[in-house]
């Protein structure tokens, strides 16, 4: 089976049909239309438009047209909206391409959303051409797109040049170790990047490796998630001590990897110096107890830590009574919230749970038998642990 990329160029006389119908919608009979005729069914709107937008849209007409491909009729209802949201749209890289030409001279657009449409690395590349002009476009979300090294080397190379970018999110798009280099280059020099999505990936141990120590020297970046990759070894280890020295970072998400009880180990460590990360998400790492009892060693000294979710270990009760032991020797803990769901203790660990209760009475601890609310809301790459394809 050929993927959506090796078949994006196929298709052609289904485009001259799907093009001919637009201009018939539009009123126009298709032997009449000139090269300039106006072929898209939403051209209707005659009059709302002013001068930017109508030079803007007739660029795009004739950059589909130069690319064979339908005009997406919601960008030309665009106006002067903030928010472009073209998910789901089977784009592919030839309608990027297009798309490209119009979006480095849009002055409105602060986020654009191209989830899942196809744009491999070829479309990426176009795409980031016009990111890298464009000086209002803030927050882009390009997951689900099979990037590609090409890809991730191009949009890297991008935002490198272009210091407006403060929001990525690249999830599901296959990166491997070979496209952590170039994001590794970007971490060290876009310091105006505040948050960035690389989960659901197939970043692995030299991945880890290779963005550990751009983590450490990294001087922007409040968030970053790389939940559901293959982070494991010593690239996790390499990667928390990048965290150790980091200075920024508040949100970190790195659930459903393969740190283990050295990867834990190394947390540890880190929060025993980082006094500047709040949130943490741990949980389905293969942590065990003894891996618990080394990250105890961070919690007892660490004093800015809100939320630290550790839920679907293998740490079992012992592993728990460690950790929360360790809270409970340290009288400075901002701890807000220990998530242990999905992990049954026993009644040591509950008398425990009384105990610290008394000493930090807002403390919520979470576990497979105690579903408490936390109360506070969270940040949104702690609101779903889990995909939408995966029984919660």
């Amino acid at each position: 089976m050929r993927d959506s990329c090796e078949r994006s160029g196929e298709d052609e006389e289904q485009k001259e049909e799907a093009m001919a119908a637009c201009g018939r919608l539009s009123g126009v009979p298709e032997a009449e239309q000139g090269p300039e005729a106006d072929w898209d069914s939403d051209l209707e709107t005659e009059g709302t438009h002013g001068l930017g937008e109508l030079v803007r849209d007739t660029l795009y007409l004739r950059s589909c047209r130069a690319h064979s491909v339908v005009p997406i009729s919601c960008f030309l209802r665009q106006g002067s909206a903030q928010e472009l949201n073209l998910q789901h749209r089977g784009l592919g890289p030839q309608g990027a391409r297009a798309l490209a030409s119009s979006l480095s001279s849009n002055p409105y657009i602060k986020r654009l959303d191209l989830r899942d449409n196809g744009l491999c690395g070829a479309g990426v590349e176009a795409l980031a051409g016009a990111l890298s002009k464009s000086s209002s476009i803030r927050d882009v979300d390009l997951s689900e797109n099979q990037l590609g090294v090409a890809g991730a080397q191009a949009l890297c190379a991008a935002l490198t040049t272009n210091r407006a970018m403060w929001k990525m999110q690249l999830s599901g798009n296959g990166l491997e170790e070979q496209a952590a280099q170039h994001l590794a280059e970007l971490l060290l020099a876009h310091t105006d990047l505040k948050s960035l999505d690389l989960s659901y990936n197939q970043l692995n141990d030299q991945a880890g490796e290779t963005l550990g120590p751009a983590l450490a020297e990294n001087t922007g970046l409040t968030e970053l998630n790389v939940s559901w990759n293959h982070l494991r070894g010593p690239g996790a280890v390499a990667f928390a001590r990048g965290l150790e020295a980091n200075i920024f970072l508040k949100v970190l998400d790195i659930s459903y990897n393969g740190f283990g009880d050295p990867g834990a180990s190394a947390v540890g460590e880190a929060l025993k110096a980082n006094n500047v990360l709040e949130e943490l998400n741990m949980s389905n790492n293969r942590i065990s107890a003894m891996g618990a009892l080394s990250l105890g060693l961070g919690l007892r000294v660490n004093q800015t830590l809100r939320i630290l979710v550790v839920s679907r270990n293998p740490m079992r009760s012992e592993g728990c009574f460690g950790l929360l032991k360790s809270v409970q020797d340290n009288p400075a803990s901002a701890l807000e919230l220990l998530d242990f769901s999905d992990i049954q203790v026993n009644a040591e660990f509950d008398g425990l749970a009384s105990s610290v209760k008394g000493i930090l009475p807002e403390l919520c601890i979470k576990t497979g038998a105690c579903r408490v609310e936390y109360k506070k809301e969270l940040l949104p790459v702690f609101r779903s642990a889990l995909p939408a394809s995966v029984p919660k």
